[in-house]
């Protein structure tokens, strides 16, 4: 393709991504940078697969259950593009680690499931200048934006402040529809392949929605 041509290869492969999380929406974005090629991509997630992660967790077998996510990532990419270096960092990002390892990388995506971890990445970005594409999915609803991508609003522009623990749902307890972390997972390896090579209109000031019930999408300026 034109748009991204040898050139493009060449920053494909220069390029440094930090990958927050391993689950349903880490999966397919790990997937494609890989086989697109990224030089380096780091993994961050401290979990460990269980059975009933497999539906959506695609990077997964039954085989792999109990053992570190970031780890078998690591293994799956190897396999796939044996010509790129993935880095597992088999840990949780906290305010001990965060700034260290977002500052060794371009940018960061962020597929993480719980609301601490988002504004914690969040707010590390901004400090460090750093480009964020953010998604996240719950049951048949998934959201996909680029924050804080040379000024443009970060995550506290969308959600000023975490709601109340109570009000917090998650997968494990409220279910999402297995192809719904593929698809919005691969539309933000797409925001990440356009950040890297310069091509197209990148969703930054602007929220993507799309419900699986109804297959309805939408873009709202914020």
């Amino acid at each position: 393709m034109p748009e991204i041509g040898y050139e493009g290869q060449q920053k494909l492969k220069k390029a440094r991504v930090l990958v927050v999380g391993a689950g349903g929406l880490g999966c397919p974005v790990l997937q494609y940078l890989g086989a697109a090629g990224v030089g380096e991509i780091a993994v961050a997630d401290h979990d460990v697969v269980e059975e009933s992660n497999l539906h959506r967790q695609i990077l997964f077998t039954m085989a792999d259950i109990g053992r570190n996510k970031a780890e078998v990532a690591a293994e799956r990419l190897t396999a796939l593009n044996p010509f790129i270096t993935i880095t597992p960092v088999p840990q949780k990002v906290t305010e001990d680690n965060a700034a260290l390892l977002i500052g060794a990388y371009d940018f960061v995506i962020d597929g993480s499931d719980n609301f601490a971890t988002r504004y914690l990445v969040n707010d590390h970005c901004v400090a460090l200048g750093k480009t964020l594409v953010y998604g996240s999915i719950f049951q048949f609803d998934g959201q996909v934006s680029v924050l804080n991508h040379e000024g443009s609003p970060n995550y506290r522009s969308l959600f000023p402040e975490p709601p109340p623990p109570e009000d917090v749902p998650n997968c494990a307890e409220n279910g999402v529809m297995g192809p719904l972390p593929g698809l919005i997972g691969s539309l933000m390896a797409g925001e990440a392949l356009k950040l890297i090579c310069g091509f197209g209109e990148l969703l930054s000031g602007r929220l993507l929605t799309f419900n699986a019930l109804t297959g309805a999408s939408a873009v709202y300026r914020y």
